[in-house]
């Protein structure tokens, strides 16, 4: 296992990289986490960069075409710094940003604690925990130069390619007596639209959100109340540029916009 010392010189390796906005090969032999263990031990430490409570969690690679963006083989966990976040219909700016794509996502936002527990949490028992259900957009990034070959423990490492987020307002809608399944956001993209689908995310949002709290309930930590978790894109990534918005309607679940610069 990485020592301490390690963890943090591999940390404020990606932090620096992610601040200027520039690229690098890869974290030194020395410091490379070898396991998804030692990827999340060095993504925990970029909470010590942010002067702000964690704002939430994102789910990376929970659809095939997400999978293939990054080239892994299932979900990972990041997290939302609150720095990060754009009001709904704000601006992103795409300096430094290599992948240039927009997710449309599900959002939570958590009513009650999930703690770590020595027993899976059931998609019940995680929807009871719920508060609020939001429409939302991703804009992934990652700080390696070739991600596609980094690999999954890198890729945790690099806080699972977070880089910016836009929280629409919650729903006013009852959403739990919609099946998330059969969602169809209408996604607006330079006058042409594109639908997504909930069933994109691991065959359910709800499912997506389960294994979020599962996944920190594996590495001893809790979901708490008042985080966010989006849950990954419904739609394959789209591809950006500056000038553009981005202009996401999930229905009878609301709206979220974003513009770039």
């Amino acid at each position: 296992m990485l020592d301490r010392n390690q963890i943090a010189a591999a940390s404020k390796t990606l932090h620096e990289h992610w601040r200027a906005g520039t690229k690098f090969a890869g974290i030194d032999a020395d410091q490379r986490p070898r396991d998804r263990a030692e990827g999340y031990a060095i993504q925990a430490a970029i909470e010590k960069y942010s002067h702000l409570p964690l704002f939430g969690w994102k789910i990376a690679a929970t659809s095939e075409a997400g999978q293939r963006h990054i080239n892994v083989d299932g979900p990972m966990a990041g997290r939302i710094l609150a720095e990060t976040v754009i009001s709904d219909g704000g601006t992103a700016h795409l300096a430094g940003n290599e992948m240039r794509v927009a997710e449309p996502e599900f959002a939570f936002r958590m009513r009650k604690d999930l703690p770590a527990r020595s027993t899976p949490y059931t998609v019940q028992q995680v929807l009871d925990a719920v508060d609020t259900l939001h429409p939302a957009i991703e804009i992934p990034d990652s700080r390696f130069a070739d991600f596609v070959s980094a690999g999954a423990a890198q890729i945790i490492a690099d806080n699972a390619c977070a880089h910016l987020f836009v929280l629409g307002p919650p729903t006013t809608t009852d959403w739990r007596a919609l099946d998330l399944v059969e969602e169809k956001p209408v996604i607006t993209l330079r006058g042409q639209q594109f639908i997504g689908h909930g069933k994109n995310v691991l065959g359910d949002p709800l499912v997506g959100l389960t294994w979020l709290a599962n996944e920190l309930r594996q590495l001893g930590m809790t979901l708490k109340a008042g985080r966010v978790v989006t849950t990954g894109t419904c739609h394959p990534p789209l591809p950006i540029q500056a000038g553009d918005r981005v202009e996401c309607d999930f229905g009878l679940l609301g709206k979220v916009s974003v513009g770039f610069a």
